[in-house]
């Protein structure tokens, strides 16, 4: 199934066009596990609390700040600077990366970050680890879609953290 650039909300669109689900991400990983670089590019409490893709490099892209935005009414999440130099310890410009996040919006970012960097071939994966949201913003799992996401179509994932294939913010 190829995804059409169309079809996708301009949150989950980049610079590239390269769009994945995470069933297409998981089967192009395993067809060359030494030539393609998954990137989960969410926060440690989500690498922590949700789970993650047992072979995936966790390298946030954005933070969540813990100070209100009274006129946005929510906490927002600021970029994490040094992003691209974290992901250079683990993948060169020429490999095949595909960006992972909740539901497809941070990653989009990520592959963008990338991509103007100089990397040339960077996927997004559209329905993220978790899915799309269900269209219930009341409820507890809102964003995690029984059809969709890397958890719900029968990717692997796990819970336990793996130090070494952590590559977080520096400390400020």
């Amino acid at each position: 199934m190829s995804i059409s650039e169309a079809e996708l909300p301009n949150a989950k669109r980049t610079a590239l066009g390269l769009y994945l689900t995470s069933t297409q991400a998981y089967e192009k990983w395993q067809a060359n596990p030494d030539k393609v670089v998954i990137i989960d590019v969410r926060t440690q409490e989500e690498f922590l609390f949700v789970g993650h893709p047992p072979m995936a490099w966790m390298i946030p892209a954005i933070a969540q700040e813990y100070a209100w935005d009274d006129e946005k009414e929510h906490y927002p999440m600021k970029l994490l600077p040094d992003f691209v130099e974290r992901v250079k310890q683990v993948a060169a410009p020429d490999d095949t990366i595909m960006t992972l996040c909740r539901s497809g919006g941070r990653s989009a970012i990520a592959a963008n970050l990338l991509a103007r960097a100089g990397f040339k071939t960077v996927y997004n994966i559209i329905d993220g680890m978790e899915g799309d949201a269900n269209g219930d913003s009341e409820s507890v799992a809102n964003h995690q879609g029984p059809l969709t996401g890397w958890k719900n179509t029968g990717c692997p994932w796990t819970k336990k953290l793996t130090p070494e294939r952590l590559k977080l913010p520096a400390a400020s």
